[in-house]
């Protein structure tokens, strides 16, 4: 079988090491060791230092906190083009999704069409860095300041991302990732959030800790959304390999950029001053109905890429809404190819044979 993705399991020795040190401390959870161990790992990797990074125990946790602190129950400016979570966070906190479209070129929320949607109720912008491709960030962040909004990115997708030089996660109020195992960089389960305002962070760090302020007292409401020592030992035992992760994802994606001759197919475009991380392979048909008869005929050889994302959230959530044009037509035609580590040459041109033949 081919999957549309496959986890990056480091050597079993490497991630039992990590385990040890786990079970010689006696600590599990309630940010042992092994967590702060991998904030601070993670920070010197992507060469962060003017902000605070905080592991959670997943990614859509971090989502949810970030809405309830800075969404106000108003209205937040989203993408319809995301996957489902960035919508369910908004609503999930009672505050209220308004969608604006896509860019053709790149699929993240259109900038230009972002003052358009802002009214008096409007407390935020959550845009997606889709396919770890970022948003037009500097744009937004001109609008944010000009309305005295807040800016939420979800960077599930860009870990190690970089733009104007800078780590993609130094940009608007906060930035939140997913570690989830099908991740390029991953904790098997988990997530953070990555903020440089001080106090902000502080809500943030009480509020994934049930609001505690030490053991008996408390700064105000919070959940549960803390790292386990078990998720953080994995983290560490995979991180020393992102750069042959990084390096076999761009090998296979410049074979597909090479190969595939199908001139029908279209792809989102990387601007030139990103350091991308080659986190996705997505194509985008002229029909679905070429679409869906692709997926056939792959499924049939045992191949499975996915749709991803769709359909678009406008059309999940707020189904009498506006159209959105470019959104809602990308969602129907585009399709996540195979991409992984280990993906053999020998799979990745069954692939790319099924794609030139339709």
């Amino acid at each position: 079988m081919i999957p549309v993705t496959k986890s990056f399991l480091p050597p079993l020795e490497e991630y039992i090491d990590h385990l040890k040190i786990a079970y010689a401390n006696r600590w599990l959870t309630n940010r042992g060791e092994l967590v702060q161990k991998l904030e601070a790992d993670i920070l010197s990797y992507l060469d962060i230092r003017d902000q605070s990074f905080l592991l959670m125990n997943n990614g859509t946790i971090p989502l949810q906190i970030a809405v309830k602190l800075l969404g106000g129950g108003g209205e937040i400016i989203t993408t319809p083009f995301s996957y489902v979570a960035t919508s369910s966070s908004i609503l999930w906190e009672g505050c209220s999704p308004v969608y604006v479209d896509i860019d053709p070129n790149t699929f993240n929320i259109d900038a230009d069409k972002i003052e358009n949607a802002i009214t008096e109720k409007t407390t935020c912008i959550l845009a997606t860095h889709v396919y770890g491709i970022p948003c037009d960030v500097l744009k937004i962040d001109a609008i944010a300041k000009k309305h005295d909004l807040k800016v939420i990115y979800d960077a599930a997708h860009a870990f190690g991302v970089r733009i104007h030089g800078k780590s993609i996660f130094e940009f608007g109020d906060l930035s939140t990732c997913s570690f989830h195992a099908t991740k390029i960089f991953h904790t098997a389960e988990g997530g953070g959030v990555f903020c440089k305002d001080s106090d902000l962070f502080n809500k943030i760090f009480y509020s994934h800790n049930f609001g505690h302020n030490g053991p008996t007292d408390f700064y105000g409401l919070g959940i549960n959304g803390k790292m386990s020592e078990v998720n953080a030992a994995m983290g560490l035992a995979v991180l020393p390999h992102m750069q042959v992760i990084l390096d076999s994802r761009k090998q296979l994606i410049d074979i597909y950029n090479t190969s595939i001759e199908n001139i029908k197919i279209k792809k989102p475009s990387v601007p030139f001053n990103i350091q991308w991380n080659y986190s996705y392979y997505p194509i985008v048909f002229d029909s679905e109905s070429t679409l869906e008869a692709m997926i056939s005929r792959m499924n049939e050889r045992n191949i499975f890429p996915r749709r991803y994302f769709y359909p678009s959230l406008n059309r999940v959530f707020q189904r009498n809404a506006t159209v959105m044009e470019i959104a809602e037509n990308v969602s129907k035609c585009v399709v996540c190819l195979p991409l992984y580590h280990d993906l053999s040459l020998i799979q990745q041109n069954l692939v790319i044979d099924i794609l030139n033949q339709i």
